[in-house]
């Protein structure tokens, strides 16, 4: 309709088989990691460049349809040598039991919050708020769904939208946390860092396995689709 009434549009796709299927009248595939259209965040002259490759589509008339592809790989995967999270913890165990995984949770917890106040206050910001409570509620909110328990908070009215909030902001936190100082890792190297060697990540994959187990039919939707990414899915 926009087209029709003489608005051109442009998009910045990320998932080839979705706009080959839509077909807008123009798009820009862009490679990056879903979430990161324009690449890599404070990276400005690269995200530039593919703002600009996406714009100047609007001055192209030989449509209807035209796709191009960002000649460029996605930067989210290029590891940054020698980076290490900005807080040591020590490797995530084997937990046995909802008291054993809120513990380890809390202790773990404790000891990345620090280094996610040093990130809040060297970029002014965090993407954190989703959850309705302070992370000091997390691992006993968090472990509880282990056993069964199905807790609300006042912001999301039902435990699967509480849980799932909560699981955003938890993986908001610690990837603030672990660029608290230093220059930026990749985003595969924050990755790869959280789903192996925390125990919040071991803790989702925890929590998406009860989930998918639930005849709560609410959590076993946001637990499959909103936990855990599928390349960190245990094999």
């Amino acid at each position: 309709m926009l087209e029709e009434r003489g608005l051109p549009t442009t998009v910045l796709a990320l998932v080839l088989p979705q706009v080959e299927k839509t077909r807008p009248p123009r798009a820009v595939m862009t490679p990056f990691m879903l979430g990161r259209p324009l690449g890599e965040p404070n990276d400005a002259p690269f995200q530039r460049r593919v703002l600009l490759q996406a714009l100047r589509l609007l001055e192209r008339t030989d449509g209807p349809v035209i796709l191009e592809h960002f000649p460029d790989d996605n930067p989210s995967w290029t590891d940054r040598p020698g980076w290490a999270p900005a807080m040591s913890l020590p490797p995530p165990g084997l937990y046995q039991d909802r008291g054993e995984w809120e513990a380890a949770f809390r202790a773990e917890l404790t000891a990345v919050l620090p280094a996610w106040g040093r990130f809040k206050a060297r970029f002014g910001r965090t993407t954190t708020g989703l959850a309705g409570q302070p992370p000091e509620a997390w691992p006993a909110f968090a472990a509880s769904f282990l056993d069964g328990a199905l807790p609300t908070v006042p912001l999301h009215d039902t435990p699967a939208l509480a849980l799932r909030f909560l699981a955003d902001d938890l993986k908001a936190l610690y990837g603030e946390a672990a660029q608290a100082d230093g220059p930026p890792p990749s985003a595969r190297q924050i990755d790869r860092w959280f789903w192996r060697q925390t125990v919040a990540g071991q803790l989702l994959i925890a929590l998406r396995r009860t989930a998918m187990e639930s005849e709560n039919n609410a959590i076993k939707t946001v637990g499959g689709r909103f936990f855990v990414p599928v390349p960190w899915l245990p094999v």
